[in-house]
């Protein structure tokens, strides 16, 4: 089913800059860019969705609720890499459910592999955590990993995120079988502590 409520990342001033990058809403005009980086095989290893071809990601780019929570992250006008911030709503019993809703966000990132290890990405999810918790006002943020991808949940331990769960062989990847997958998350309170 297709979320319908309005777009809540328009509560924040887009673009952001950082020291280094800007991070800006997704566009039409990003799908080769991106698909340049997520096309390679050390990249779609981790993603969701391997697709076959550039016809088939621009696709499910070209879908309102796939590119409203899409960011790109650039270094000097080039994009390096990309963020998913999705706002979501966590469990909640029904009498409280409309309290809860829209008051978290899961969050998604894919680094270019030419332009690993600089820190972008520790940069740009700090400056996406930052309007989380400041203009877009959510109370928690979670990320989830399979525990293979060691660069992905060391980077969430990096920023102060806290293991929340190691479940054991219950994600399925396309080629490896059933891994285990680990879920993190910070709050509100504590990323406060940390800036």
């Amino acid at each position: 089913m297709i979320d319908t409520r309005p777009d809540p990342l328009v509560k924040a001033e887009w673009p952001l800059h950082t020291e280094r990058l800007v991070i800006r809403r997704m566009d039409l005009d990003d799908i080769e860019p991106t698909w340049a980086f997520r096309s390679l095989p050390e990249v779609s290893e981790w993603v969701t969705s391997a697709f076959a071809d550039i016809d088939a990601y621009r696709r499910i780019f070209e879908r309102p609720d796939v590119l409203e929570p899409a960011l790109v992250i650039e270094r000097d006008g080039v994009i390096v890499g990309d963020l998913m911030l999705r706002i979501t709503d966590p469990w909640a019993q029904t009498e409280v459910r409309e309290q809860a809703s829209g008051t978290q966000a899961e969050l998604g990132w894919t680094i270019a592999p030419d332009h690993q290890g600089n820190g972008y990405a520790t940069e740009a999810v700090r400056a996406v955590l930052d309007v989380c918790f400041g203009p877009l006002g959510l109370r928690r943020v979670v990320a989830e990993c399979f525990a293979d991808n060691v660069a992905s949940w060391k980077l969430m331990e990096r920023l102060g995120m806290r293991r929340e769960s190691h479940t054991v062989k219950d994600s399925l990847h396309r080629t490896r079988g059933w891994l285990d997958g680990l879920s993190y998350a910070i709050l509100a309170e504590e990323w406060a502590t940390l800036r």
